[in-house]
């Protein structure tokens, strides 16, 4: 049990994601004020119509008539700020869903219901999408990546260690359905690689990585891809493979000699011996 609590706690620090929206507190809605009418000397009521018009009133009884004054007209009343939220959460989710939406665009969608105070919400909500629909591995990835998240909000070790046990559990059912899956083998791959070595897992971590990256490249190139090479060579540099470590980002930065982190990877590395 205590290897597992350190192994979750490793994990929590992970909470893959990233993405500060301030929750706007609803207006009040404000009525139209309305004026009193002139002081007049009272006129002959025999002659005088039963109501006078006053500007921004629709009409006011006299006062002798007993018939009751009608309602001021209201300012129409601001759209509720609740509605607006919905909707970003809504759309939030569904960017989380969508096989079209790109690695960052899916980042910025964790960040925005993380800055909204939704994230237990949307899992709640993903939770439902995969009881709904058990065989869709995009609905499975998000969940395992929303677990991941919510363990990284806490502080209570019993509950950040079920929320990283499911997310694993999680990720894993998404591989079975859909293996060739970026999001979901790089976030386990990279989940794994922060448990403590004693726990045996170093093995796997690599296997992980080393399908995911023989899986990316002979696909198109992604920016997200680059992640690939920076977290393997971290794993390496954290377990005393510096060469290791070196090699796969110079792998990285060969085929994306554009990104600064595989560059100052490179650039803090130890250089070989002559």
């Amino acid at each position: 049990m205590k290897r597992w609590i350190v192994a979750v706690l490793a994990l929590g620090a992970l909470a893959v994601l990233g993405y500060v929206v301030n929750r706007p507190n609803p207006a009040a809605s404000a009525s139209v004020p309305v004026s009193e009418p002139p002081t007049q000397a009272s006129p002959d009521r025999s002659t005088e119509p039963s109501q006078r018009r006053i500007p921004g009133v629709r009409t006011l009884p006299d006062p002798g008539s007993g018939v009751a004054a009608a309602t001021p007209a209201q300012a129409p009343a601001q759209a509720p700020k609740a509605s607006s939220l919905e909707l970003v959460f809504n759309q939030a989710v569904e960017t989380l869903l969508s096989p079209k939406a790109g690695y960052e665009q899916r980042q910025a969608a964790w960040q925005q219901l993380k800055d909204t105070g939704k994230l237990a919400q949307a899992v709640a909500e993903l939770e439902q999408r995969v009881a709904g629909d058990p065989h869709s591995a995009e609905a499975a990835t998000a969940l395992g990546e929303g677990y991941y998240k919510e363990a990284g909000q806490t502080d209570d070790v019993r509950e950040k260690a079920m929320l990283a046990m499911k997310a694993d559990q999680t990720l894993e059912a998404a591989l079975n359905l859909n293996p060739a899956s970026w999001d979901a083998r790089f976030m386990k791959a990279v989940g794994m690689s922060h448990w403590p070595a004693d726990l045996n897992k170093s093995q796997e971590v690599i296997d992980q990585f080393q399908t995911l990256i023989q899986q990316q490249e002979t696909q198109p190139q992604q920016p997200q891809f680059a992640k690939s090479y920076i977290r393997f060579g971290d794993f390496y540099q954290k377990s005393g493979n510096p060469d290791y470590a070196s090699q796969v980002w110079q792998r990285g930065a060969a085929l994306f000699p554009g990104n600064e982190e595989l560059k100052g990877k490179l650039a803090a590395a130890p250089q070989p011996a002559p």
